[in-house]
């Protein structure tokens, strides 16, 4: 009985050593981007086909960059970094979005990066994320369609005149 239960043990710890980074998922409107952050990186970590290299942000396989290459986009998805002072630290992330459009993605992955950077230090980042804003979900989403209303969620169809 002893030994299962030091064999429990043991499995237990091996699963906690594995996972060296932090998951989040930010949400908005259709759009999901599920965010990870490695503190540590090993020089053989691979995301699918694309070495992860420290200080990189990868999203759906592609430099962030690349796939946000406005920078107005770019000072959007590195505020959070910026006020918290991450953006020193070197972290790898990587961001897994699908759903939406481009801007509501962007704020799937602010969101998702804010709430794993909370997750990473809670007492130093929790009250300057919350204070910007990045902790809450922007809850709108589209109007569903009614029924009667010709095919859109607003219009009424025309009366006849007489």
């Amino acid at each position: 009985m002893e030994d299962q239960n030091k064999e429990i043990k043991q499995t237990n710890k091996e699963k906690s050593l594995k996972k060296e980074y932090i998951v989040a998922v930010g949400k908005r409107k259709e759009a999901v981007a599920r965010v990870r952050i490695y503190k540590t990186v090993k020089p053989d970590l691979m995301w699918g086909e694309t070495p992860v290299k420290k200080g990189e942000i990868l999203v759906n396989e592609k430099p962030i960059a690349e796939y946000f290459p406005s920078e107005i986009e770019r000072k959007r998805y590195t505020e959070p970094l910026r006020i918290t002072n991450t953006h020193q630290l070197n972290l790898a992330i990587t961001i897994r979005v699908s759903g939406g459009g481009r801007a509501a993605q962007l704020d799937a992955v602010i969101a998702g990066i804010a709430k794993s950077l909370n997750e990473l230090d809670r007492e130093k980042h929790r009250p300057v994320l919350k204070k910007k804003g990045f902790l809450t979900r922007d809850a709108r989403v589209r109007q569903r369609r009614k029924v009667g209303m010709g095919g859109k969620s607003r219009r009424k169809k025309q009366s006849p005149k007489r």
